[in-house]
């Protein structure tokens, strides 16, 4: 299969289908085929995205986004702060 990113809106757009389909009583196997995804991608949406909206799943995007970034700014930080402590004791 060609590999392609989707959106979190389109992941729980798939998964509203797929349970659609689970309902009329298609296996796991014919829902992946149907939404051209393998199964472990199924299940790796259905755990991360599983009873979302898409408006939940943007926030959630944008939350991780604004968490890495705040992880990298107390990194920078904290290497300053260690940079200039060793300044400050003279062992450079």
């Amino acid at each position: 299969m060609k590999r392609k990113r989707h959106s979190p809106e389109q992941v729980i757009r798939k998964l509203r289908t797929a349970d659609q389909l689970l309902n009329q009583g298609q296996t796991v196997a014919d829902v992946c085929r149907a939404l051209e995804v393998s199964a472990a991608t199924y299940h790796r949406w259905q755990h991360l995205y599983g009873g979302m909206k898409s408006t939940e799943a943007k926030r959630l995007k944008e939350l991780e986004q604004e968490n890495s970034r705040l992880k990298r700014l107390l990194a920078e930080a904290e290497l300053d702060k260690a940079m200039l402590k060793e300044l400050a004791e003279g062992n450079f």
